[in-house]
């Protein structure tokens, strides 16, 4: 339906640019050809006909194309707020309308001073300040969602990699920005309005997945800015932003065993800063907890019973060999899960309720799902894939007493439509990732994480609070 809706509504704006053209004694035909439209619009308001050169540039096309659009449009002594305004929102109205209008002619190059000399006009306070404040959130908008974006770091999950405070610059660009897919927005909040709360967007347009062109693939190892796939309740670009580093690519084979990650049956990349649990039990005296806050150790748990202090802690393994030397220390562990321990907190995608079971510290190996690849559907293999088939790719499935059902097409086996990643954080054991909710796929990918540009440590005091030491700091 919507198609139809803005189908019909091109159709008119083309029509109006058709008579429009010809009252500046043009041909009709010539507004409706891409790009040599544009060409002959440039001549219409005096502007270079090598501009049209930018129109083959992302994001600079779109200050281009409304640059002459805007100008065209004076040409005709449309200037006032409401037309201009009308002419970007309601064009299939206006312009036809414009263009039937016998009052309405051409009146010359719109952006030559002969113009301006000729057809004086002066803008209110109110006009020059909507003006600036209207370009400034485009601009402002167009940066922000096809080019780069500041993030914050909430949580500790890519401890000590990145850390809570760290405020983090987002290109789109590296692996090609990804067209809004829910343009309707208030702008800059992502899906709630701020202060007064509720939706900060409407999802009367959507928009079919599809991503520009970018300068690289995702790279094993990248530190990855994506949507959360769980969050089904909202369209996928306006979901939780989430960051992790992409450890499985499509077509990988991952797996691991007693806390060592393994990639297509090799030992994976093992980052010094990586964190993971410790269960340390001390003297009734226990931890000098300054101690651990000023080394900023992440304490998980605490238990200090008459006789005997326990705790568990989120540490590097440089860490943990000083922790582990302190005199309060009677024993010292690293926690690690094993196989079959389906304990709380230990359970892991797919989160099986018989059968084999998968733990945080030993699953797979899985299958990275790729565009195009086929898996056999039996009973091994569905609950593996059967959420990426059903609710990324938007299939119906079932399983029936003959089969399983694709579509309600009975199949025994998928061919895959997107690609999928495997993400996990380097916080082993405080991380929400792909163990806890399986593949990540393409369209929920946002960016690459690039350097931080500030961070804040809220334990620090006073000029402490800012470490100046991540400052422009890479992300590896």
């Amino acid at each position: 339906m919507w198609y139809i809706i803005f189908a019909i509504a091109t159709i008119g704006a083309l029509y109006g640019l058709w008579l429009l053209y010809r009252k500046a004694g043009k041909q009709g035909w010539e507004a409706v050809v891409p790009i040599y439209g544009q060409y002959v619009m440039a001549q219409l308001v005096g502007r270079p006909t090598w501009w049209v050169i930018w129109l083959f540039v992302p994001i600079v096309n779109i200050f281009i194309f409304y640059d002459l659009y805007l100008n065209f449009i004076k040409a005709f002594g449309k200037r006032r707020f409401w037309e201009n305004a009308a002419a970007v929102l309601v064009p299939f109205i206006v312009l036809p309308m414009w263009g039937k209008d016998p009052k309405v002619k051409y009146l010359g190059l719109s952006t030559t001073d002969e113009f301006k000399e000729k057809y004086p006009y002066r803008k209110s306070t109110g006009r020059e300040w909507a003006d600036a404040i209207i370009f400034a959130t485009v601009a402002a908008s167009l940066i922000r969602g096809f080019l780069i974006e500041a993030y914050m770091i909430p949580t500790g999950s890519m401890e000590r990699s990145l850390l809570v405070g760290d405020f983090l610059f987002v290109s789109k660009l590296n692996y090609g920005p990804r067209v809004p897919m829910t343009p309707l927005a208030f702008p800059f909040a992502h899906h709630t309005m701020p202060v007064t709360g509720g939706k900060a967007y409407s999802e009367l347009i959507k928009v079919p997945y599809k991503r520009l062109p970018g300068f690289q693939d995702i790279k094993r190892y990248d530190v990855v800015v994506f949507n959360f796939p769980e969050e089904i309740e909202r369209p996928i670009d306006k979901r939780e932003n989430y960051i992790k580093r992409c450890v499985g690519l499509p077509g990988d084979v991952v797996s691991m065993e007693r806390a060592r990650l393994f990639v297509n049956g090799e030992p994976a990349f093992t980052d010094p800063d990586f964190q993971t649990n410790y269960i340390v039990e001390t003297e009734p005296n226990g931890l000098n907890m300054q101690r651990l806050l000023d080394m900023r150790i992440e304490v998980d748990q605490v238990n200090t019973e008459p006789g005997m202090g326990f705790y568990v802690l989120h540490m590097t393994k440089e860490e943990a060999d000083q922790v582990k030397s302190w005199e309060s220390v009677k024993s010292f562990r690293e926690q690690v899960f094993e196989p079959q321990d389906a304990s709380p907190g230990a359970s892991a995608f797919p989160h099986y309720k018989g059968g084999v079971v998968w733990n945080y510290d030993n699953f797979g190996p899985i299958h990275v799902p790729a565009k195009g690849w086929t898996v056999k559907l039996d009973s091994l293999t569905v609950p593996l894939y059967e959420k990426a088939i059903q609710i990324h790719e938007g299939n119906t499935f079932e399983q029936r007493g003959d089969g399983y059902y694709i579509n309600n097409v009975k199949a025994d086996s998928y061919t895959f439509k997107m690609n999928y990643f495997w993400m996990m954080g380097d916080n082993r054991h405080n991380s929400l990732d792909s163990r806890g909710w399986g593949f990540v796929p393409e369209d929920h990918i946002v960016g690459k994480a690039l350097f931080t540009w500030m961070s804040w440590d809220k334990d620090g005091t006073f000029l402490s609070k800012v470490r100046w030491n991540r400052i422009f700091k890479g992300i590896e």
